[in-house]
């Protein structure tokens, strides 16, 4: 089993910065990539932001110039920095751990959600 820990998020105003941190732990052998989703009320789970192994970071276009995305392989974290946020980011936070099984076989892992409110 994998276990994900998020911390970060909470309250703030247009225009403001959060950064969220997430860290994994237990039975990682081969992660593939780590990144962040999101959910807002009444809509699906987006992708944020992910890096892959070994792979380019990968941006949701409306968080693109914003948002940025930090790993650490040795310490098995990811952290999200947002800034200028905006109303329409309010949504749930989820981190997300992607483990390679085998070839070609993946499993993901998912924190709890962390909250982020954007408003005056």
């Amino acid at each position: 089993q994998v276990q994900l820990v998020e911390s970060g998020g909470g309250l703030v105003q247009p225009g403001g910065s959060l950064r969220l941190s997430c860290a994994a732990s237990g039975n990682i052998f081969s992660i593939n990539a780590m990144g962040w989703y999101r959910q807002a009320p009444g809509k699906q789970r987006e992708l944020v932001a992910t890096v892959p192994s070994g792979g380019s970071t990968n941006y949701a276009d409306s968080v693109k110039g914003r948002f940025t995305i930090s790993r650490d392989n040795a310490k098995n974290t990811v952290d999200l920095q947002m800034s200028s946020l905006k109303p329409e980011d309010t949504a749930v936070y989820y981190c997300n751990v992607r483990i390679r099984l085998r070839v070609g076989v993946y499993r993901d892992y998912w924190g709890q959600g962390t909250q982020v409110t954007v408003s005056s």
